[in-house]
This record gives C-alpha cells, structure tokens and sequence, in this order.
C-alpha cells in the first residue's frame, strides 16, 4: 500500500517512518509506523467500499466537533455522557467537572503570570508530589495508563 500510494503522489506515505520493533520470532526489524492522524488520511485515501464505514464515522466526528465549535456546550454534554458510558456515577462526573473548570483557573493564572511551559510541567509535577508522592509520569506509569487522563484515574 505504501508503494502505491507513494506512486500515486499521496503525501501521506511522508507520514509514514521506520521504526525497529520487535517481530514474533524476538528479532528488531523495520516496520512502517504512522501516528493516528497520519492513519486516517491513510484510511481516507483507501479507494474501496469497505473503507467506507470508517470514512463515514470520521466524517460523523469532523461535522460533530465543526458543531461543537459553534456551541461549546455540546462538547461538554460528549464529555459528561461518555463518562457516564464509561460506567461512572453522576457525583463523580459532577466532581469531574468542576475539577476541570478549577485547574482552569489555576492553568489561566499561571498563563498570565508567564509560566512557559517547562515551568508549566515542574508545577504540575509539584502537585502531584504532593498528593501522590509521584511525579505526574510515575504516576500515569504506576496506573498503567497511555493516552488516558490522568486526572480520570485518580482513584
């Protein structure tokens, strides 16, 4: 695929890096890695009515945050109903949810006093030394999230 889209003139195969992982035989071997955005123009060039479900969804979720960008109280309610899909309970998401407009102000106050962003990490660190007695990266690697919120999976 690569090859043909590269043959094609596709500017997403520029997306696309080698990386040495390791195969199911134990050995490193180069293997072409793309990120997730790089993945669905990858997905958007794929000329085949099976790739059109997915097609379908992405463009379902590029005119929802187009409208989410009109009326930002509909991201909201996506964040408040995909907690509750996620099984947690209604005071938690209300806990949640003032959390976040709390750290808010704090993260706006450090913005205007000039906090850049290495500043910016050694303070969130700081507080997060102070509850957990972790740093924000230990912390995450101890709950053994990825991509997830940290801010989530405090319990």
């Amino acid at each position: 695929m690569k090859q043909r889209l590269k043959e094609e003139g596709n500017e997403t195969v520029t997306n696309c890096h080698a990386l040495k992982l390791k195969a199911q035989d134990g050995k490193y071997r180069m293997t072409d890695v793309v990120d997730i955005e790089g993945m669905f123009r990858i997905i958007e060039s794929i000329p085949s009515k099976n790739a059109d479900p997915i097609k379908q969804w992405l463009a379902k979720l590029g005119s929802e945050r187009i409208d989410e960008t009109f009326d930002p109280s509909l991201a909201a309610q996506r964040a408040i109903d995909l907690y509750r899909s996620k099984g947690y309970d209604e005071e938690w998401i209300s806990k949640r949810v003032k959390s976040l407009q709390e750290r808010k102000g704090l993260t706006d106050l450090w913005k205007d006093a000039g906090i850049n962003d290495i500043e910016y990490a050694i303070l969130t660190n700081e507080i997060y030394k102070e509850w957990s007695g972790m740093t924000a990266k230990q912390y995450k690697s101890f709950k053994g999230l990825r991509k997830e919120s940290l801010r989530d999976n405090y319990v």
